[in-house]
């Protein structure tokens, strides 16, 4: 087998996805209804008419409460499966489950020590 049998299946998809997904965006631009209308400059928010400004800053406290979350989301998407199957599981990967841990609540100690979980 040629590096070229191996992977010309690899190539063959990648190329009808991107096609895809390029004809799909054209297609989305060419037939959508577009009408630029003033009304649709405005915010929409239960109805109503916006009162003031339509932009709002966000603190930065926000976003890192958030990437938080997400770090310990992740972490439970790799602890349940390995407790699941901890009984057949070799003894050392009960350390590495434990280094892993470790590393994980040195960064929320990290995070807690500089502040970022105070909302202010």
């Amino acid at each position: 087998m040629s590096f070229y049998d191996t992977w010309s299946a690899i190539m063959i998809a990648a190329i009808a996805g991107f096609i895809l997904v390029f004809t799909a965006l054209v297609g989305a631009k060419l037939l959508a209804p577009y009408a630029r209308e003033r009304g649709k400059d405005t915010s929409y928010e239960c109805g109503m008419q916006p009162v003031g400004k339509n932009w709002a800053q966000v603190h930065v406290r926000y976003y890192l409460i958030a990437i938080l979350f997400l770090i310990f989301d992740v972490e439970t998407v790799f602890i349940f499966p390995w407790a699941i199957t901890f009984l057949d599981l070799p003894r050392y990967a009960f350390y590495e489950m434990l280094v892993f841990i470790g590393v994980l609540a040195a960064g929320l100690v990290y995070a807690w020590r500089r502040g970022v979980l105070e909302w202010r």
